[in-house]
């Protein structure tokens, strides 16, 4: 089941890695999820922007309408995850 899953998974990234440019990711995403789960991964995204540039939970809330459950689980992944936000972050200031 473990391995299921993680093939799943992996075919997925190599699908988004497939994508050539922003209107493709952007068609992909769009047929691939729905308006909710994309405003959430864009919302999650952003508070992890804030954080790393230093912004305090209450101004996030405030700027994201996120919700501080939100806010700390990206908060989490910041300082304990998989350093997926940390790979990407410095990428998007380019």
């Amino acid at each position: 089941m473990q391995k299921d899953l993680h093939d799943q998974n992996d075919l997925l990234y190599q699908a988004i890695l497939a994508l050539n440019s922003l209107e493709e990711c952007r068609a992909f995403f769009q047929d691939l999820c729905t308006v909710a789960e994309l405003r959430a991964m864009a919302q999650r995204l952003e508070v992890a922007q804030l954080l790393d540039d230093g912004l305090i939970y209450n101004d996030i809330l405030q700027r994201t309408r996120a919700s501080s459950a939100t806010i700390s689980r990206v908060n989490r992944a910041l300082q304990y995850g998989a350093d997926g936000y940390k790979t990407v972050l410095p990428r998007l200031k380019k």
